[in-house]
């Protein structure tokens, strides 16, 4: 079987990385996969670079500024549209052309047009489109925040609330849902989500009620799902470690604020908990003044290296997600992976993650955002009680052993790898490619 799966790039964003551990994952179980992009950074000899650099910022830059003069040039909107009106002709690349499937994924800005895979489904192509963010159900936005007007019966998009001024019942939204109702309609598409939340969002979407929808999470690699290595390190610190990590801590998608206050909650209501907490937070922040009201103890690491993200999980007992929306949260995962006790809000795919009161706390989401503190100070509360405290001596200094029973780690190590290692994801994948190449 030939596989060519399609991203923007092979490392640089989330999709990038998980559609280069598929293939990878694919390879391994005799799948001639490649990945197809317009960036290559890794040395991969199974990446394709689909141009030159030169040559692919070529529809990047024409796709950019007409969303730019049709958002009223708003810069601060201008990389959360696409409109998939100018890519690269992937039609003609020769891989592409054996291929038995095409697996796209992230295709935005200007790698791939919609009709561009138009041409690939006119060639006669099995395309599976995997949905790592809403896109493909709204007209150009890759999560629709608070707005509804791409969900059925009626919904076409259209008064897009990020074309500001520009914003009308036939704008740029309107027009790219047009475009896309008409690409399914006329082309068969398998869908594949990348959490249960994701494809029950698409099921009520005017554009993808009728579609052919699977779910199949991401891969995680081999050294993710390894069990926590614990470290008796000397320290005379017995706090429960909560982890709260992210490429930005306040990009407002990852609801800091929520965190803070849900810190401040606890002061207030639990302060034999709270003093014994402390918040280890990693990631880059553009205003500093976002964690000055953290309630507890905190120690913030900054940017850190890849390679030092386990360390930090498993230095830690609960790993926090206050996530307004997240479509598989690999913090989450990781975290449980390492031996830490998630807890997160429940508005997205946190639920294929967590098995509530068993391998972690979801807390009820709420549009009210005192109520998702108070809901994720309890879910802390629950965690904080469930890990045990057993400061040890050790050649007469004082030491922190494993916090967590072994059973709760064995319990979460088990659930993650029998979700989410490259083995079942890449099964699952080759049961469907098989199935869509099967169906006539």
């Amino acid at each position: 079987m030939k596989v060519a799966l399609v991203c923007k790039s092979d490392s640089t964003g989330g999709a990038a990385v998980v559609s280069f551990r598929l293939m990878n994952a694919l390879r391994a179980r005799g799948v001639d996969a490649r990945l197809i992009v317009a960036e290559k950074l890794t040395d991969s000899p199974y990446v394709i670079c689909a141009a030159s650099h030169n040559r692919a910022m070529i529809p990047f830059a024409a796709e950019r500024l007409d969303i730019f003069v049709k958002n009223g040039f708003n810069r601060s909107t201008l990389f959360q549209i696409d409109n998939a009106l100018c890519g690269l002709p992937l039609h003609k690349i020769p891989f592409v052309k054996e291929a038995d499937i095409i697996c796209l994924n992230w295709v935005n800005q200007g790698l791939l047009s919609l009709r561009g895979v138009r041409k690939l489904a006119e060639m006669g192509k099995k395309i599976v489109w995997t949905m790592h963010d809403m896109w493909n159900m709204t007209g150009i936005c890759h999560h629709a925040g608070d707005c509804r007007r791409f969900l059925a019966p009626d919904g076409e998009c259209g008064e897009c609330p990020l074309l500001g001024k520009k914003a009308s019942r036939n704008d740029l939204s309107h027009r790219t849902w047009i475009r896309k109702q008409k690409l399914y309609a006329q082309h068969p598409i398998t869908f594949v989500a990348v959490s249960n939340w994701l494809a029950d969002t698409a099921r009520k979407s005017s554009l993808m009620q009728s579609a052919n929808i699977h779910v199949i999470p991401n891969a995680f690699p081999y050294e993710y799902l390894t069990p926590k290595v614990v470290d008796n390190s000397a320290t005379a610190d017995k706090r429960i470690r909560i982890i709260f990590g992210a490429a930005r801590l306040d990009d407002p998608i990852k609801g800091l604020p929520t965190l803070v206050r849900a810190t401040q909650i606890l002061k207030e209501k639990y302060p034999g908990i709270a003093e014994n907490l402390e918040l280890v937070t990693f990631g880059g922040v553009k205003d500093s003044t976002s964690l000055d009201n953290i309630a507890i103890k905190t120690t913030n690491l900054g940017k850190v290296a890849p390679e030092e993200i386990r360390g930090i999980y498993e230095s830690g007992d609960i790993v926090v997600s206050t996530s307004t929306w997240e479509t598989l949260p690999g913090t989450l995962i990781e975290g449980q992976a390492w031996g830490c006790i998630p807890v997160a809000l429940d508005h997205g795919g946190q639920g294929d993650i967590i098995d509530h009161l068993r391998t972690g706390y979801l807390a009820a989401w709420s549009d009210d955002g005192e109520t998702r503190a108070q809901a994720i100070a309890e879910g802390i509360v629950w965690a904080a009680e469930t890990v045990k405290v057993e400061p040890t001596l050790r050649g007469g200094v004082k030491q922190r052993a494993s916090l967590i029973s072994s059973d709760i780690i064995a319990t979460m190590y088990k659930s993650v790898c029998d979700r989410f290692s490259e083995e079942t994801v890449a099964n699952q994948y080759i049961s469907l490619f098989n199935s869509v190449i099967s169906d006539k």
